[in-house]
């Protein structure tokens, strides 16, 4: 096993763009005020075997219905980019539904704000061109960054402000964008040759 730090920032910068846990700041604040305490170990833990267990699983799962991985980083791709557009353009995508106290930590903090389609998707296509212990050190980088966030999203909302966030949100958005276009290009090279 040799860790790479190259593999292990560009595998966590990708992730941390999709999971967007700060751009989802609005959303754990609102949460929070909806159902009062979320447990920030709860989400956070859940998110990450959530995360490592596709790592996986899913490249298995992928197989026993018959598709590669290459060709789920260009369908991969494609959900990266949507997710940047909306970033970027501002618009929302999913439906908020109603939450009880009990499950807000669960759902959907853990899934699917941070362990999402989009991060799913994402380490799967992460893993067709990363060894596997860079980006499990990447999901672990993530998941302590998440617990912070989701300890302290009321301070980082007073210091940071709507449109500090919004800035944020829109810089991200643009990094994903560069992203897909990367993973598209690189797997639809690896289906095409």
């Amino acid at each position: 096993m040799q860790l790479d730090f190259k593999q292990i920032f560009t595998a966590f910068m990708v992730l941390f763009a999709v999971i967007d846990i700060i751009g989802n700041i609005p959303i754990i604040i609102d949460l929070r005020k909806k159902v009062g305490h979320i447990q920030s170990e709860k989400a956070s833990i859940i998110a990450g075997v959530i995360m490592i267990i596709f790592l996986f699983v899913g490249k298995s799962l992928l197989n026993l219905i018959g598709i590669d991985v290459n060709s789920f980083a260009v369908a991969g791709a494609f959900v990266i980019f949507f997710i940047a557009l909306e970033m970027v353009l501002g618009i929302t995508l999913y439906k908020d539904e109603e939450h009880n106290a009990l499950t807000a930590s669960v759902f959907p903090l853990a899934f699917p704000l941070m362990a999402g389609p989009g991060s799913l998707t994402t380490l799967l296509s992460l893993r067709a061109e990363f060894e596997i212990e860079n980006i499990i050190v990447a999901v672990i980088c993530n998941v302590i960054f998440i617990y912070i966030v989701l300890k302290t999203s009321a301070k980082i909302e007073r210091i940071l402000g709507t449109n500090g966030i919004k800035i944020i949100r829109k810089v991200f958005g643009v990094i994903l964008l560069a992203i897909a276009v990367k993973l598209f290009a690189h797997n639809i090279k690896e289906l095409l040759a």
